[in-house]
């Protein structure tokens, strides 16, 4: 059942890269709107 971990680091990398994408932006959109 190797193929069962596969998936599950796949998806568990490609929902680590997209809350750290969320992440970015929501820091950058913070950081704007206190130096306004």
């Amino acid at each position: 059942m190797w193929y069962f971990t596969w998936i599950l680091g796949v998806l568990l990398a490609c929902s680590f890269g997209i809350i750290n994408a969320l992440w970015l932006e929501h820091n950058e959109a913070m950081d704007n709107n206190g130096e306004v």
